[in-house]
C-alpha cells in the first residue's frame, strides 16, 4: 500500500488523523505504518453504539456433572478420557498473552515466581501439571500457548532457557493472538506512537481464529486432534488434560466441557454456566440481575455453577465458533496514544478496545456438560497483588495441595 492508496482508503472510512504525521517519519516508519494500516481490520469499529452482545434469551439453570455422579462413574469415565489421550486425540492450550502488571510484575505473568524458598514460576507449575496427565496416558500431547505482540518474545526465550521445564519441545508450539485498533469514544483510531496504529489482543475468545490464522491448525490436522482442552495462565491449581474430564465429556457426546466450582457467593465475579433458550451457555456475572445471582433452592444458589476457564472443545464443534462471528465486546480502557506529538498515557478510560470471550463458544458448540470439581484443589486464580485471589490466596492453595514453595 502506497500513501495515495492509504489516503484514500482512510478517507473513505473517516480514519485520515492516522496520517497526521506521516511527513516527520523516516522512510521506515512510514513503511511501517502503512503496513499497520493495510493489516488493520478497521471492520470492529461498527459495533461502536451497538450493544457488545445480543440481548440474552430466556436464562434457566442447568445441571452439572455433580460430584456423586463423578464418583460413581470415575473408573468409566477415566478409562476413556485415558484412551484419548493415548491415542493422541487430545491437545492442550494455554491463553498466555497477559502481563503481570496486577502483580507489580513487568513480564509475562507465567514468569510470576510463586515459590518461597525456591523458583516456582507458573508456568512451571503448569507445565508439571501436563507433564503428570502424559505420564499417565503414556503420550505426550501438543501444548499450544497463545502469547500476545507484547509478550511473545519473553515468552519463548523463557521457555528456551528452562529447557521446556523438562516438555519435549517438539511437543510445545507457539503463536501470537491476533490484535484489533482501539480507538476513542467518537470512533477515532488512536496513533499509539507516530508511525504504529493502537492495537490490542482481540479477548480470549481469538484463542482459536488466531490459531488458524496462524497456520497451526495444520498441526492439529496432521496430529489427528480431536478434542483442546483451553485453559487460563491465571488458575495455578487447575488440572490439565484430565482423563476423567475428558472421558465425561466424550462420552456423553458433547460438543464442550466445562469445569465448574461452586460460587462462594452470590457476588463472586466468575461467569455462571447455565441454560439459554434451552441450550448451554454462560453468563457473565455482571449480566446477572440481583433476583438471578440470589435466586435459592433449598438454601443453595440457583446458579452456582461457577467457570474457572478449564473448557474441553471438540474440534468439529469448533469449526461453528469460526463460521458464526462471536460478538464484539466493547472494553472501556485508558489507551495510551498519541496526542499533540505527544505520547500519553491516560490514568482514566478515553475510549474502547474489541473484545471477543471464550464463555460465547459454549453456546455456539451446541452442546456442553458443567464438570463439577473441589475448589480447593482446582481454583486457586492469581488475579491480584494481595486481598482476594491473590499471590498469597494461591500459595496457601498450593501448600494445601502438597505443592513445595
Amino acid at each position: 500500500m502506497d500513501y495515495k492508496t492509504a489516503e484514500k482508503y482512510l478517507k473513505d472510512i473517516g480514519q485520515e488523523q492516522l496520517l497526521d504525521y506521516f511527513n516527520e517519519l523516516s522512510i521506515s516508519e512510514q513503511s511501517q505504518l502503512l503496513e499497520d494500516i493495510q493489516k488493520t481490520d478497521f471492520s470492529v469499529l461498527e459495533n461502536i453504539g451497538k450493544k457488545s452482545a445480543k440481548p440474552r434469551g430466556k436464562i434457566t439453570p442447568i445441571d452439572a456433572v455433580s460430584f456423586a455422579e463423578i464418583a460413581q462413574n470415575r473408573q468409566q469415565f477415566e478409562k476413556e478420557g485415558l484412551k484419548l489421550l493415548s491415542e493422541g486425540k487430545v491437545c492442550a492450550l494455554l491463553l498466555a498473552g497477559g502481563q503481570g502488571t496486577r502483580l507489580g510484575f513487568d513480564k509475562p505473568k507465567g514468569m510470576f515466581n510463586m515459590g518461597l524458598s525456591r523458583n516456582l514460576p507458573i508456568f512451571q507449575i503448569l507445565m508439571n501439571n501436563m507433564s503428570e496427565s502424559a505420564v499417565r496416558a503414556g503420550r505426550y500431547f501438543p501444548v499450544f500457548i497463545m502469547t500476545s505482540s507484547i509478550n511473545n518474545a519473553d515468552t519463548v526465550k523463557y521457555f528456551e532457557d528452562n529447557d521446556y521445564f523438562g516438555y519435549p519441545k517438539e511437543k510445545v508450539y507457539f503463536y501470537i493472538q491476533s490484535e484489533t485498533p482501539a480507538c476513542s469514544y467518537d470512533g477515532k483510531v488512536y496513533l499509539d506512537k507516530k508511525h504504529r496504529i493502537a492495537l490490542s489482543p482481540n479477548g480470549n475468545g481469538g484463542w482459536y481464529s488466531s490459531l488458524v490464522a496462524s497456520g497451526l491448525n495444520k498441526v492439529l490436522e496432521k496430529e489427528k486432534i480431536e478434542w483442546i482442552n483451553l485453559f487460563g495462565v491465571d488458575n495455578v491449581l487447575q488440572r490439565i488434560c484430565d482423563p476423567v474430564f475428558i472421558g465425561a465429556t466424550a462420552l456423553k457426546n458433547c460438543g464442550c466441557g466445562a469445569k465448574v466450582v461452586n460460587k462462594v457467593s452470590p457476588d463472586e465475579k466468575v461467569g455462571v454456566m447455565c441454560k439459554e433458550d434451552g441450550k448451554p451457555s454462560v453468563i457473565e456475572y455482571y449480566e446477572m440481575d440481583a433476583d438471578l445471582k440470589n435466586q435459592r433452592e433449598n438454601g443453595e444458589l440457583v446458579y452456582r455453577h461457577g467457570v474457572i476457564l478449564n473448557y474441553l472443545f471438540n474440534l468439529r464443534a469448533l469449526a461453528a465458533t469460526v463460521s458464526c462471528k462471536l460478538p464484539y465486546h466493547l472494553a472501556e480502557k485508558a489507551i495510551a496514544h498519541m496526542e499533540n506529538g505527544e505520547r500519553v498515557i491516560p490514568a482514566k478510560p478515553c475510549g474502547y478496545k474489541f473484545e471477543t470471550l471464550a464463555v460465547d463458544m459454549v453456546k455456539l458448540t451446541g452442546s456442553a456438560i458443567a464438570f463439577e470439581v473441589e475448589r480447593e484443589r482446582e481454583f486457586a486464580p492469581v488475579k491480584n497483588a494481595t486481598g482476594a485471589d491473590s499471590v498469597d490466596t494461591a500459595r496457601n492453595l498450593l501448600i494445601k495441595n502438597g505443592v513445595k514453595l
